[in-house]
Order: structure tokens, then C-alpha cells, then sequence
């Protein structure tokens, strides 16, 4: 499988993101300008600037993705319910939250369900994406299936890999591990340490419907250079 997609479709498959804990209003202001310039799907941010976002971003069809429990997912599924339903109020069209991972790695897959199902059925009801954040660098290949096949029957809209801020990014080896369990029932979404065209590629070849990336414009400059050299 070769990535054979408009400039306008590969900028479509990329969330812009901006997770920095020191970023200043300005920097948002650079991001959205960027999302706007590029076409890219979404920007991903963590839950305060989702107001300001929107307000930058009005008027254009880039989404506004809130990151809910980030980056360590250690917070009690009431704490990521209603982090989720305020960021859906103040602007949210799309949801990437971290499971909690001492759960996971206990073997409650009873509170993993629970915690996936509650954070879905708020983003169904207001018809918000959602994304389930697995971090799989901490995580071994029998428990990203478990946590795959409790998705399968959830029905969130995306299995995503990492926050970007563990000890490893995405891998193709795990985005195609992801991608043969959910099947065609939930999309892949590939972030973390995604810093070039190759590696864009290689993610989206391995079955990512979307890229989360700070290196964006770097990419998309990249895809641009290169469709203009073939056509």
C-alpha cells in the first residue's frame, strides 16, 4: 500500500498539535493560523485554551480536540467525565483522553470498559469524536489486543497510540497491531515522535487514518515538495 492522496487530503489526516505546558497565547494564535493556511483536520491541545481555539479557529472547518486525563491518564473517571463534557461546552469537537494505565496494567478490564464506555457515551450524545489514547510504550502486545477488543464493542471513533510524552511514539509494528484488532469498527490514529514525510507515511501505510504531530508544516511542505516533483 503506497500513500497516493492530494496535498489537500494528506493535510486532512493531520491533527496540529500544541500540548506544551508553557505555551503562551500566541503560540495558539500561530497553530490555529497554521491549521487555517494548511487545511489540516484538527489542533490538538489540552483542555484550558479550547475556548480561545475556537474563537481563533471560527469560520473555518478545523476542529477543535481537547486532550481529557493528560498526560498520565491518573485521574478518576468522574475527573475525565467532566473535563470532557466542559471542554465539549466550551468549544470541543473531537476528544483524545488516556485510559488509565495502572488499571489496565492490574488487569481491571472491567474498569477499563467503564471508564472507556462513560467517556464515549458523553461524546456520542453531543456527536463528538472520540479517541482512546492506549500510550503503548508502557504497555505489552497481549494488553494493547485487550484494550483493541474492549473497543471493538465500545465503538469509540479512534484507538490512538501515544500521548507523545511517554517513553516511546507510535510504531508501525503497534499501529498495525491496533489496526488487525479493531478492524474496520474504529480508526487509528498514529502520534508521537512523527517528525517527517517518511514516517507519516510509513504510519498511514500501516493503517492510521490520522496523524498527530507538532511537526505538521515541516510535512505537509514536505508532501507538497514531493507531489509537485511527481506531477
Amino acid at each position: 500500500m503506497s500513500v497516493n492522496l492530494t496535498v489537500e487530503q494528506f493535510a486532512n489526516k493531520i491533527d496540529h498539535t500544541l500540548l506544551k505546558a508553557d505555551a503562551q497565547e500566541a503560540a495558539f494564535e500561530k497553530l490555529c493560523q497554521e491549521a487555517r493556511e494548511y487545511g489540516f483536520k484538527m489542533v490538538a491541545i489540552n483542555s484550558a485554551p479550547v475556548t480561545l481555539c475556537k474563537k481563533l479557529l471560527q469560520g473555518s472547518s478545523v476542529h477543535v480536540g481537547a486532550a481529557i486525563g493528560f498526560p498520565l491518564g491518573q485521574t478518576t473517571i468522574e475527573a475525565k467525565a467532566f473535563e470532557t463534557k466542559e471542554a465539549i461546552e466550551n468549544g470541543a469537537d473531537e476528544i483524545d483522553y488516556v485510559i488509565n494505565i495502572s488499571k489496565l496494567k492490574d488487569g481491571d478490564l472491567n474498569y477499563i470498559e467503564k471508564e472507556m464506555k462513560r467517556i464515549v457515551d458523553i461524546c456520542k450524545d453531543k456527536e463528538i469524536l472520540s479517541k482512546v489514547i492506549l500510550e503503548t510504550c508502557y504497555l505489552t502486545d497481549d494488553e494493547k489486543k485487550k484494550i483493541c477488543e474492549i473497543a471493538k464493542e465500545v465503538q469509540p471513533d479512534f484507538v490512538k497510540t501515544t500521548t507523545g510524552f511517554g517513553s516511546a511514539g507510535a510504531t508501525v509494528a503497534d499501529v498495525q497491531l491496533m489496526k488487525q484488532t479493531v478492524g474496520d469498527k474504529v480508526k487509528v490514529k498514529a502520534a508521537g515522535g512523527i517528525r517527517d514525510l517518511k514516517t507519516a507515511k510509513e504510519m498511514i501505510e500501516a493503517g492510521a487514518d490520522r496523524l498527530g504531530m507538532s511537526s505538521s508544516v515541516k510535512v505537509i511542505e514536505e508532501y507538497q515538495a514531493e507531489k509537485g516533483r511527481v506531477e
